[in-house]
């Protein structure tokens, strides 16, 4: 039996380590390399592509970038998936065409959503033609360094915000009501249960969010890349499209792979830190 299993899960193992673990060992190899041109031999320099890294004021102006953009982008869209999460519990006229409203985004490709919002954040777009109606100054958005990164969290969490408040509805509905009518019976307020029954319950659910939806915004690609191309000014250059230009762009390939691997090292501790917080409410 156990040789039938394995030979069923043998083709998985074999695609999961030719896609997943060769070029991983791959990237960490060639971070430690380099390469005079693309036909050179290649030469090992140790630490030397991730000190030019370190010592380079734009890679520290995209780390800092990126750090804004998940200090911004991961509470609005958690915060706000939680509202919209206890909305959708709840029952009320037209809830089946607020929960489509809210999830059909979901659906949306990643780039046609850039797309429809690009046309929409262009100076003649339809959100400046309210904003003038409105008796307000037009808005430069994605021409502006001080609105460009906004607008991508913007466009970003129109997609994403949707997606996350499904896990947190699936785990709203796995609170047991007996809780709510026992804090009921007690007198217990809306604001009492939040804190006291809804979020210490919903807590597994809301680390795997944070977690993930950090993980899935620092591997932000398409808008940028769509959109800015990390401008203007540098101000939406995100690591992930860094590591895109330095890579395929200006062909370093040793400096992107060293940056591939400072990504990679990144998410193994948000994953471990998930591991940790999941761990710690099954021992709770």
């Amino acid at each position: 039996m156990g040789k039938v299993a394995l030979a069923f899960l043998a083709p998985t193992f074999v695609l999961l380590f030719v896609l997943r673990v060769l070029p991983t060992v791959q990237a960490l190899i060639e971070s430690f390399q380099r390469r005079a041109s693309r036909i050179a031999e290649p030469r090992w320099v140790g630490l030397d592509n991730y000190v030019a890294l370190f010592t380079n004021d734009g890679f520290l102006q995209v780390l800092g970038v990126t750090g804004l953009f998940i200090l911004i982008i991961i509470p609005f869209q958690v915060i706000s998936a939680v509202f919209l999460a206890l909305l959708l519990n709840e029952r009320f006229p037209g809830l089946g065409a607020a929960r489509a409203f809210i999830f059909v985004p979901v659906a949306a490709p990643a780039a046609v959503a850039t797309v429809v919002w690009g046309v929409a954040f262009q100076p003649q777009g339809p959100i400046n033609a309210v904003i003038e109606a409105a008796g307000l100054p037009s808005q430069p958005f994605l021409t502006s360094p001080d609105q460009a990164l906004l607008a991508i969290i913007v466009l970003m969490s129109w997609i994403g915000v949707g997606y996350w408040t499904l896990f947190l509805v699936a785990g709203l509905q796995d609170i047991p009501r007996d809780l709510y009518e026992a804090a009921s019976i007690d007198g217990a307020g809306w604001w009492r249960c939040f804190f006291s029954i809804t979020l210490p319950n919903l807590r597994r659910t809301l680390a795997f969010v944070v977690v993930a939806n950090t993980v899935s915004s620092l591997i932000a690609f398409v808008p940028v890349a769509i959109l800015t191309r990390g401008g203007p000014a540098d101000s939406t250059r995100l690591i992930m499209y860094d590591t895109y230009n330095n890579t395929f762009v200006l062909g370093d390939v040793n400096l992107g792979q060293a940056e591939v691997t400072i990504l990679l090292l990144v998410l193994i501790v948000i994953t471990a830190l998930q591991f940790r917080l999941l761990g710690r409410e099954r021992e709770s």
